[in-house]
């Protein structure tokens, strides 16, 4: 059994998450991850609306009794989100858990801590981790430049970015990026960290709510099959690989160039319709992280977890004991 500082303040079996991933994590997968024994984070913005998000989190607590948290990512959007109202959906359906990301969740933190609620922040940064710190949030996520999604700037692996955390943090910390398996888990603890966090990994599962195909191109593709774009509007993203990001990466490229120019290669309904849904995967951007090349199988979200953490207490308490000599 692996105990951690995560594991005692969440109350979660075991030190993985399966954290906030757009039209992936609905309440199939994130029932799946709980009742393995991690901690999975509904997607509170797949839902089209506040009354959406409490209908499909008791969704969720009709498929388990084990505890769960929701993800509230604050972003800028041409279309104002009503996030107070998604905010106190959450509150109000008795989740215990948040992971924001984004913006600063400063302005919802006093109502999630009246509520009982502990906050996880995603962070790319250890200056931005020690800032959510000082917030009072819980638990810090820490993205490595390995990560699918939107990394930062600064192009941080995490070997470097989770002791450097590690070393300024005084709360838990979940690591995040390029991690999928047992070895990373191991690492990561060595590193500092309190647990990991695994989205591409809980793609490849048979609870997924995604097309197999996309399953299946996770567990073909190697590490080098993702592509970083948006580099040039200061919006950096890593996604998968395919002719679409590509061509998105062209576009920038070129001199004067503008993010309306990819526009609509780029558009979230477009992958998640085609790409997602259909199953074309050449029919959108998509996202996935560097650890396609440590997935090699898709499997249930109870194998995927006993897997993980048998081999990473097969490395902590055998292997690397062996090496070790008073």
């Amino acid at each position: 059994m692996l105990t951690t500082r995560f594991t005692e303040t969440f109350g979660i079996e075991h030190p993985i998450v399966c954290g906030g991933m757009t039209a992936v994590g609905t309440a199939e997968l994130i029932a799946a991850v709980a009742n393995a024994g991690a901690l999975g984070c509904l997607t509170a913005l797949t839902q089209p609306s506040p009354e959406a998000l409490a209908k499909e989190i008791a969704r969720v607590q009709g498929l388990t009794d084990k505890p769960f948290g929701v993800n509230l990512t604050i972003l800028p959007t041409i279309k104002p989100v009503p996030y107070d109202e998604y905010r106190d959906a959450i509150i109000e359906s008795g989740v215990k858990i948040v992971e924001t990301a984004g913006a600063n969740p400063e302005p919802h933190l006093p109502s999630f801590k009246a509520a009982g609620v502990k906050v996880i922040h995603k962070a790319v940064a250890v200056r931005h981790a020690l800032k959510a710190e000082r917030l009072g949030v819980d638990a810090i996520s820490i993205d490595g430049f390995e990560c699918a999604g939107h990394p930062g700037e600064d192009d941080i692996g995490g070997l470097v970015l989770i002791p450097a955390a590690a070393a300024k943090l005084r709360i838990p910390i979940i690591a995040s990026g390029g991690i999928a398996d047992g070895r990373g888990l191991a690492g990561a603890l060595a590193l500092g960290a309190d647990a990991a966090n695994m989205g591409t990994r809980f793609m490849a599962t048979t609870e997924a709510p995604i097309h197999d195909n996309v399953k299946q191109q996770i567990v073909a593709n190697d590490e080098r099959a993702t592509k970083v774009v948006f580099r040039k509007f200061r919006n950096t993203a890593r996604v998968a690989r395919n002719s679409v990001s590509d061509q998105i990466a062209e576009i920038e490229r070129q001199e004067g160039s503008t993010f309306e120019d990819l526009a609509e290669l780029a558009a979230g309904v477009r992958g998640r319709a085609e790409v997602l849904g259909k199953g074309d995967m050449e029919g959108g951007m998509w996202w996935a992280s560097q650890a396609q090349g440590l997935i090699n199988e898709v499997a249930s979200c109870a194998e995927v977890v006993a897997r993980i953490v048998a081999d990473a207490e097969e490395i902590i308490g055998n292997r690397l004991a062996r090496m070790y000599s008073a």
